[in-house]
């Protein structure tokens, strides 16, 4: 199939073509007609197989017949409405729609956080048909007056399992009600949840379900190993790697932004051409670094997941796992971004004894056994596999037996009779009520049938006007 034989404008041919591509992607060749024809859609597609064209097309299809080259604002409201969970993956939308739109008289902008809002708000008043938004600058627009949801004909929801990953879904609904009810809602995301599924059916009507491949698999062009190795070793594991593949551009994910940082430090003083990325650096340092990570200038992009959402690169080789994401269906996302469109690419993980558990529930999720390759001279740990549990076992069993017995000795030593731990050492119950008297006098003492503190506890007592400040010094 060609993408001529999907009925698209001319127009939206021609920047096809003009974009290097003739044939559409399977997601492509289900998406686009359904979507032109006006119904909503639930999609889903592994990352990297073009989904962001497969509603971006027919959106401009349909929003064609509004196009104008008047320069009046009231000409062009907001028509289409397209959410990102980040700034840099609204980007990337962003620059589809300008590059399939190329040949038709329709506006777009692209409105995120961390940069002044006055430029954002000036584009808005000026008219524009196509917003791509984040959720949250979009609400802050709502609440300035800067935006208009009244002929709003389409939304799209783009990468929606990480709107719930990132918290965005009490603003996504307060978006939708401020749109109106009779819309095209588009969803789409590369993996599919039970949540997703609850969100779908709030906010779309009949919806046509695609999944052009299982739920959560992976690119059958990607290879996947692991490298176990110590947590110490890490660093210079990679390293090591590095330098083995001189002319690769890699992009190396981890978990926090403190250890996205030190470890681009690392790699530069060991001379390998790296930069980080992640959320607390600027926008337009985050831009800066995108820009020579695509242009080549930086061979090593260390990023962090959210930082890296936006990332579109036609040709990259490797992707390495620093760090196991916590949650598997990350692991998904983070190998999308190589192996696209039909490319070859390489997963790479470093897996230390305490990440065995997170692998074993990504091998689990894409039903794959990934090989697991040693390299000589960066040892594993001795509990690599056993999954980190003898190290555990073995600590406690010395402890049982110097102290007498662990949680089993214990649970025995009740049942043999041993006290109640509610017994204290002077035979106290404090399972039972306070009593004035005490029930074992001669332990306690007694004194003209009242009950007294043992002596070692009387030595140390003060008199409670003390206690208050009110007693000085007795005189000499």
């Amino acid at each position: 199939m060609k993408f001529a034989d999907l009925g698209l404008l001319p127009e939206l041919q021609r920047a096809v073509a003009d974009a290097g591509y003739t044939e559409p992607t399977p997601i492509q060749q289900q998406a686009i007609p359904i979507v032109m024809h006006g119904l909503d859609v639930m999609g889903g597609a592994q990352t990297g197989t073009g989904k962001t064209a497969g509603f971006t097309l027919p959106m401009l299809h349909r929003l064609a017949r509004h196009a104008s080259t008047s320069t009046s604002p009231a000409r062009h409201p907001v028509r289409a409405l397209i959410l990102a969970p980040t700034r840099e993956l609204a980007m990337q939308v962003h620059e589809s729609v300008q590059t399939y739109g190329k040949y038709l008289p329709l506006r777009s902008t692209c409105i995120y956080g961390g940069v002044d809002m006055n430029p954002q708000m000036q584009e808005l008043r000026r008219g524009i048909e196509i917003v791509v938004a984040t959720p949250g600058r979009l609400l802050d627009h709502v609440q300035q007056k800067t935006i208009q949801f009244g002929q709003v004909e389409i939304l799209v929801l783009d990468e929606a399992d990480r709107m719930l990953d990132m918290g965005f879904i009490p603003d996504i609904r307060r978006i939708l009600a401020l749109l109106p009810a009779n819309r095209q809602s588009l969803l789409f995301s590369a993996t599919f949840s039970n949540e997703i599924k609850k969100l779908a059916d709030q906010m779309l009507k009949n919806p046509q379900l695609i999944e052009v491949a299982r739920r959560n698999t992976v690119s059958e062009t990607i290879s996947h190993r692991v490298h176990p190795v110590s947590a110490g070793l890490k660093r210079n594991l990679l390293a090591h790697i590095l330098r083995h593949e001189p002319d690769s551009q890699v992009l190396v994910f981890v978990d926090t932004k403190l250890v996205c940082s030190r470890l681009a430090h690392f790699l530069a003083r060991h001379e390998i051409a790296a930069d980080a990325i992640h959320g607390d650096k600027s926008q337009q340092q985050r831009t800066e670094t995108l820009d020579g990570f695509k242009s080549g200038r930086i061979r090593v992009l260390v990023a962090t997941d959210v930082a890296a959402r936006g990332l579109d690169i036609d040709d990259l080789p490797y992707v390495i796992n620093f760090e196991l994401p916590h949650t598997a269906e990350d692991y998904v996302h983070r190998i999308g971004r190589t192996g696209r469109a039909g490319r070859s690419g390489n997963a790479v993980s470093l897996v230390c004894a305490e990440e065995r558990g997170r692998l074993a529930e990504i091998q689990k999720l894409i039903n794959l056994e990934i090989p697991q390759e040693p390299i000589a001279g960066f040892d594993v740990e001795d509990d690599f596999h056993d999954g980190g549990q003898r190290k555990r076992r073995g600590d406690k069993r010395p402890r049982s037996d110097k102290e007498g017995g662990g949680r089993g000795s214990a649970s025995r030593g009740r049942t043999s009779g041993r006290k109640s731990p509610l017994i204290a050492a002077d035979g106290f119950d404090f399972s039972q009520p306070y009593q004035p008297m005490a029930q074992d006098a001669d332990k306690l003492g007694e004194t003209d049938g009242e009950i007294q503190p043992p002596a070692a506890v009387r030595k140390h007592q003060r008199p409670i006007a003390f206690l208050l400040g009110g007693l000085g010094r007795k005189p000499g």
